[in-house]
C-alpha cells in the first residue's frame, strides 16, 4: 500500500547491506531519516514483505514511512531474492529468529532510539507473510513496542483446510512462489525447507491435514503465541480475501489479552487488492496514528473502536470506486450487534460430485483482481452439482457485518461428503451476487445414507460486509465441488437440504464523519480552514462533472464521437499531446500510429478508463466523464477480455452481460453472435477455442447490446490471414444501420481494406485524418528494385526531400517528393547501382511512412 500524499522532498537516505543471521545472509535496506544522528535518535520500524516478495516489494511504503521520521528496515526473507537459505514459512527458529537478529542490529545503530541497551524503540508492520511475522515476533520478543499485522492468518492449518477441505489453488500458488530454477537439492522442493516441502507434497496428494502436518503448521501460526503478545496490536483485515478471511483477524483479536487491540476491516484483501483510494487512506491513517502513539510516543492514545468499510459507489473525482468507512464503539466480533433470521424451506435435493472435481463451480479467482469482481455476482454454480433454497423478500434493508449462519442436512451413500455452502444476495431482477466470492467448505463424516435420518448441521459462513436492500431475497446454495478446493476423486451423489432459517448478524451503520474522512486522507494535522477548502474543492469538482454530463451539445447529438484538443499527461510525461478527430455513423475509422504514438492511451480516455488532462470529448453530444451513462452506448475491447475456460462461449457472454446489471432482453445475443460469425462454436467450451475464435468471441462480447459505437484495440492481434479476413468482414458488417467502429491496429494493409476513414497519430498528435483514399492519394511512392540497397540509400540521401523504406533484400519504397523518377534512376546508375525495376505505387503504408518517418521503433504504445 502507498501510505499518503507526502511532500516530494526526499528526507531520508538508503543503505543496502548484507546482514548475517545464523546460517543465512539477509539482503537488507535501511531507510534512515536525514535528521537522524547520535544526538537525535529516531524510532525504527521493521517492514516485512508478502510471500514471494523481496525488500523491493515494500520500497514505496518504506520511503513514505521514512518520510514520517522512522528508520525503516526492510529485508528479503530467507529463501527469496538475494537472501540465502531455505523457506521455513515463518518458523520461530528461522524467519522469526532472523527478525530478532535485525532488532539487535538496529539497537547497535547510533541513530536509533533505544529503550535500554540492546532494545530498540521499534514497531513491526507487514501484510500477509509479513503480517504473520509481526505477530510471531511480538510473541517471541518483548522488545517489540507495537505491531500492525495486515491480511494475515491466525491458524495456518485452518486457513488452508477450512472446514477440513484443502484449499488447493491458494496452496499451489504459495508453493509455486517458493520454487526456483537456481535452487539445489530436491527439484520438487525448489527453495523450500525439506520438512515444509514434504508436508505440502503429502497434503496436496491426500487432501487430508494429518497430525504431523497440523503440528508443523501450528508452529508457524500466530495462534501459538497470542497469549504472550504484550505489544499494542492494530489488526487490519481484508473483506475481499478468500485466502485469509475476516475470521483470521477475529481469532487473533480474541487471542490477545495482554495488550491494547484494535480491529479494522477494509474492502481489499488478497482477492480485492488495496481497495479504493478512499479506503486506502482510512487504513493508512489508522496505521500511522497507531505507530505514532505507541512507537514515537506522540499523540493521544488511539481509540479501540471497531472500524470497517464497504463500497458505496463510483467517485468521478477519484476516477474509481468509493468506499465509505464506519465505526462502532465496541468490536462486535463476527456475531454482530444483533441478528435477524429469515426462513428457507423446500424439499431435499440431490447434487453430484464430479469425478476428480471437474468440471466444478468457480466462486473466486485467487489474485485475479478485477477479474475476481467479474466472477462475483455471476452465478457459476453448475447444474446437477448444486441445490438452492430462497427466502421471501426482505421487508427492510439490513447492514450485515459478520458471519451469517444456516442449518443444512446432508446424506451420502459413502457416509462422507464434501459440500460448499454459499449465500447469495438476489435482487428484484433475479441478479444474484456472492459477496467477494466467499464460501463455506465442509468435509463431513458419519453421515447416514437417508436424508430423513440426517441431523441438522449449523454452518457458519465467511464474514461479510454488505447492505442487503429491501425487497432482495437470500439464496442458500449447497454445491458438491468448487475449483478452488480439493474434493473427493470418485463421483458420488449426495442428498442435501437447507433447514430452518438464515441468520444474519447486523450492526448500526454509523458512518465516519466527513471531517474525520478528510483527516484520514491527508494524514497530517489539517486546520479547519484547509479542511473546508478541500471539501469545497471536491464538492465543486463533483458538481462540475455532474453539470457537464447533463449538458448535451445539440450539434453533435447524432455524432458517435467528437474529439478536440485531447491531452493526457502523467506528471511530466506527455502521453497524448493534442488530438482532434471525429467518428460518424456508418464509418469504420482506423487509428494508426507507431509504438508510443498514444493510441492506446487515447482509447483508454475515450472509454472512461482514465481521465483526460485537457480537451473535449463528446459521445453523442454528451461530455465524457468517468461513469457517465452515455458510455453504455459504447462497446469496447481495449484492456482484453477474461473468459472462464470451462464455460461455453455463449455462457461467457451471458455471464458478462449479467454482471453488467442490464436487462437480459437488451443483450441481443443472437444478433451479436451472428455478426461475430462463430456459428456452432458458440456452444463449445472456451478452453477448446483457437486464439482467433477467442478474439471473435471478445468482439462479440463488445457487440452485446449492439452499441452504437464499437471501440476495438488490435482486434486482429495474433490472428492468421484467414482469421484476419473474417474479422475484416465482421467489422464491415457491424458498421451498418447507423452504427460506427473505431479500431486501433498496426496492420496497415488491413486498415486500408477494412476502414472507410483513417486517423494517423505520431508523437501524441494527429498528423493526418480523412477518408482512406484521400490519405493514400497524398503519398505517391515508387518501387525501386536494385542490386545494392545500401548504396542506393546513400545515393538517394543526396536528394533533399526524398524519403524511403527498405522492403526485403532488394527493394526500396521511395517517396521522391519533387525529384523525377528519371533523375533518381540516372543518379542510381551513375553510382553503380543496378536498377532492375521502377514502378509507381500508392498504398496506405506509403502514406503512413511519409507521415511518421521511416523509423517506427518504440518500446510499446502508450
Amino acid at each position: 500500500m502507498a501510505w499518503a500524499i507526502w511532500p516530494d522532498e526526499v528526507t531520508y537516505t538508503e543503505h543496502d547491506q548484507r546482514i548475517t543471521s545464523g546460517d543465512v545472509t539477509l539482503d537488507t535496506r535501511l531507510y534512515l531519516p536525514k535528521s537522524a544522528s547520535a544526538s537525535n535518535r529516531v524510532p525504527a520500524l521493521l517492514l516485512g514483505h508478502g510471500f514471494g516478495g523481496t525488500k523491493e516489494s515494500v520500497a514505496a511504503d518504506a520511503k513514505e514511512l521514512a518520510g514520517q521520521g522512522y528508520a525503516v528496515m526492510t529485508w528479503t526473507a530467507r529463501g527469496f531474492g538475494a537472501s540465502t537459505g531455505r523457506i521455513h514459512l515463518n518458523s520461530p527458529d528461522h524467519e522469526v529468529r532472523d527478525a530478532q537478529n535485525l532488532l539487535s542490529w538496529l539497537a547497535e545503530k547510533p541513530e536509533i532510539r533505544t529503550d535500554s541497551a540492546g532494545d530498540p524503540r521499534v514497531g513491526v508492520v507487514g501484510g500477509s507473510y509479513g503480517g504473520a511475522l509481526a505477530l510471531l515476533l511480538a510473541g517471541a520478543d518483548s522488545r517489540v513496542d507495537a505491531i500492525v499485522p495486515m491480511i494475515t492468518w491466525n491458524d495456518l492449518g485452518e486457513s488452508l483446510f477450512p472446514g477440513g477441505v484443502f484449499k488447493q489453488t491458494w496452496a499451489g500458488i504459495f508453493f509455486g512462489a517458493g520454487m526456483s530454477r537456481g535452487a539445489t537439492g530436491n527439484p520438487q522442493c525448489g527453495r523450500w525447507a525439506q520438512d515444509v516441502c514434504e508436508t505440502y507434497l503429502r497434503v496436496a496428494s491426500t487432501g487430508v491435514l494429518d497430525d504431523k502436518s497440523r503440528e508443523l503448521l501450528a508452529k508457524r501460526s500466530p495462534e501459538s503465541v497470542l497469549n504472550r503478545i504484550k505489544a499494542p496490536t492494530l489488526l487490519i483485515q481484508g473483506e475481499a480475501d478468500s485466502l485469509f478471511p475476516l475470521s483470521e483477524a477475529d481469532a487473533n483479536a480474541r487471542g490477545i489479552s495482554g495488550a491494547p487491540v484494535r480491529v479494522a476491516w477494509f474492502t481489499g484483501g488478497h482477492d480485492g487488492g488495496q481497495g479504493p483510494l478512499s479506503d486506502q487512506n482510512r487504513v493508512k491513517f489508522l496505521t500511522v496514528q497507531w505507530l505514532n502513539h505507541y512507537v514515537k510516543g506522540e499523540g493521544a492514545a488511539p481509540s479501540d473502536s471497531f472500524t470497517y468499510s464497504r463500497i458505496a459507489g463510483f467517485d468521478p473525482v477519484e476516477e474509481g470506486r468509493l468506499a465509505t468507512g464506519f465505526q462502532l464503539a465496541d468490536y462486535p466480533g463476527l456475531t454482530g450487534d444483533k441478528t435477524v433470521s429469515f426462513d428457507v424451506a423446500g424439499p431435499p435435493q440431490q447434487i453430484a460430485n464430479p469425478p476428480n472435481g471437474s468440471p466444478s463451480a468457480i466462486s473466486s479467482l485467487p489474485q485475479a483482481g478485477a477479474l475476481s469482481s467479474f466472477v462475483n455476482g455471476v452465478v457459476t454454480d453448475l447444474p446437477g452439482q448444486s441445490a438452492i433454497w430462497v427466502t421471501q423478500p426482505l421487508p427492510e434493508s439490513l447492514n450485515v457485518v459478520g458471519s451469517p449462519t444456516v442449518k443444512i442436512r446432508v446424506a451420502s451413500p459413502t457416509g462422507e461428503a464434501t459440500v460448499f455452502v454459499k449465500l447469495y444476495d438476489v435482487d428484484q431482477n433475479n441478479q444474484a451476487s456472492l459477496s467477494n466470492g466467499l464460501i463455506a467448505p465442509l468435509r463431513l463424516t458419519g453421515l447416514p445414507a437417508n436424508i430423513e435420518q440426517a441431523q441438522p448441521i449449523t454452518v457458519t459462513l465467511p464474514a461479510i460486509v454488505r447492505n442487503i436492500e429491501e425487497g432482495h431475497r437470500l439464496r442458500v446454495t449447497v454445491a458438491a465441488a468448487d475449483q478452488a478446493y480439493l474434493g473427493p476423486v470418485d463421483p458420488v451423489v449426495y442428498t442435501v437440504q437447507a433447514q430452518g432459517a438464515v441468520t444474519l448478524p447486523t450492526v448500526p451503520a454509523t458512518a465516519i464523519p466527513t471531517t474525520d474522512t478528510l483527516w484520514l486522507i491527508a494524514l497530517v494535522a489539517l486546520i479547519v480552514l484547509l479542511a473546508i477548502g478541500v471539501v469545497g474543492g471536491i464538492a465543486y469538482a463533483r458538481y462540475r462533472h455532474r453539470r457537464r454530463d447533463r449538458t448535451v451539445v445539440s450539434a453533435y447529438q447524432e455524432m458517435p464521437l467528437f474529439v478536440k484538443g485531447l491531452r493526457k499527461t502523467y506528471g511530466d510525461f506527455v502521453a497524448v499531446e493534442s488530438i482532434d478527430f471525429t467518428v460518424e455513423r456508418g464509418q469504420v475509422v482506423g487509428m494508426l500510429g507507431p509504438n508510443g504514438a498514444g493510441k492506446t492511451t487515447s482509447l483508454r480516455v475515450l472509454m472512461g478508463l482514465t481521465q483526460a488532462t485537457a480537451g473535449e470529448v463528446l459521445i453523442f453530444g454528451h461530455p465524457l466523464a468517468p461513469g457517465a451513462p452515455v458510455l453504455s452506448r459504447i462497446g469496447a475491447l481495449v484492456e482484453g477480455p477474461g473468459f472462464l475456460p470451462h464455460l461455453t462461449g455463449e455462457q461467457n457472454l451471458r455471464a458478462y452481460w449479467k454482471a453488467s446489471g442490464r436487462p437480459p432482453q437488451d443483450a441481443r445475443f443472437e444478433e451479436a453472435m451472428a455478426i461475430a460469425g462463430l456459428g456452432d462454436a458458440i456452444g463449445r467450451r472456451v478452453k477448446e477455442y483457437s486464439h482467433g475464435m477467442k478474439q471473435r468471441l471478445a468482439v462479440a462480447q463488445a457487440m452485446l447490446g449492439l452499441p452504437e459505437l464499437l471501440v476495438l484495440d488490435e482486434p486482429t492481434d495474433g490472428l492468421d490471414p484467414p482469421q484476419i479476413a473474417e474479422m475484416r468482414r465482421v467489422l464491415q458488417r457491424y458498421a451498418t444501420d447507423g452504427r460506427a467502429v473505431l479500431v486501433s491496429s498496426h496492420l496497415l494493409a488491413e486498415v486500408e481494406q477494412t476502414c472507410t476513414h483513417v486517423v494517423v497519430m505520431h508523437k501524441g498528435r494527429v498528423v493526418a485524418s480523412g477518408r482512406v483514399e484521400e490519405i493514400v492519394g497524398d503519398a505517391p511512392t515508387t518501387i525501386f528494385e536494385v542490386s545494392d540497397v545500401d548504396l542506393a540509400q546513400k545515393t538517394l540521401d543526396k536528394f533533399a526531400g526524398v524519403s524511403y523504406a527498405p522492403e526485403g533484400d532488394r527493394t526500396l519504397i521511395v517517396d521522391l517528393d519533387e525529384v523525377s523518377r528519371a533523375e533518381a534512376v540516372a543518379a542510381l546508375v551513375r553510382a553503380g547501382v543496378g536498377v532492375d525495376r521502377v514502378a509507381p505505387r500508392r498504398r496506405l503504408e506509403d502514406a503512413f511512412l511519409a507521415l511518421v518517418g521511416t523509423s517506427t521503433a518504440g518500446s510499446g504504445d502508450r
